[in-house]
């Protein structure tokens, strides 16, 4: 049987655990619950292929950053660096980030390729989105994909 990125979770859960690495220990638990939820959520119960996987992750990381940002508006540090050392765990995961530069490439060639259809505007924009969705999964959120269209688009 193949290494499955879920195989590899678990794995090294068990390595955490029996190192007592509690912060690693906890952060893989709570993924694993997570992508067990996943599993077992609609009419019946599958295994999530690694890109689902990544999601969840994705997912779970957001969490992190915006529990971070709460905890440091209220004051509370201890906690926001607590999610932060949790969000570094789940980012040991996820695959590379792509950089401005490389996001700003995929994103003028996608955006040549609507506009030689003769696409403007909210159609280009849709266009793109579409096109790029697939070549950036995992590497950069939908917010920052939809904010370098909207720039590359408008001017």
């Amino acid at each position: 049987m193949s290494d499955t990125l879920k195989d590899s979770l678990q794995a090294d859960l068990t390595t955490a655990m029996k190192a007592r690495d509690e912060l690693r220990s906890a952060t893989l638990r709570m993924v694993l619950t997570a992508v067990r939820g996943e599993e077992v959520a609609g009419k019946s119960a599958r295994t999530l292929s690694d890109e689902e996987v990544v999601a969840v992750l994705q997912r779970e990381a957001k969490k992190r950053r915006e529990a971070a940002e709460a905890y440091d508006g209220a004051g509370r540090t201890e906690q926001a660096e607590r999610e932060r050392a949790e969000l570094g765990v789940v980012e040991t995961y996820l695959p590379t980030p792509l950089t401005d530069d490389e996001l700003a490439a995929l994103v003028d060639d996608a955006v040549l390729v609507a506009t030689s259809e003769g696409l403007t505007g909210m159609g280009a924009m849709g266009a793109v989105m579409s096109s790029l969705k697939g070549k950036v999964a995992g590497r950069a959120d939908g917010k920052r994909l939809s904010g370098a269209v909207r720039a590359r688009l408008q001017g």
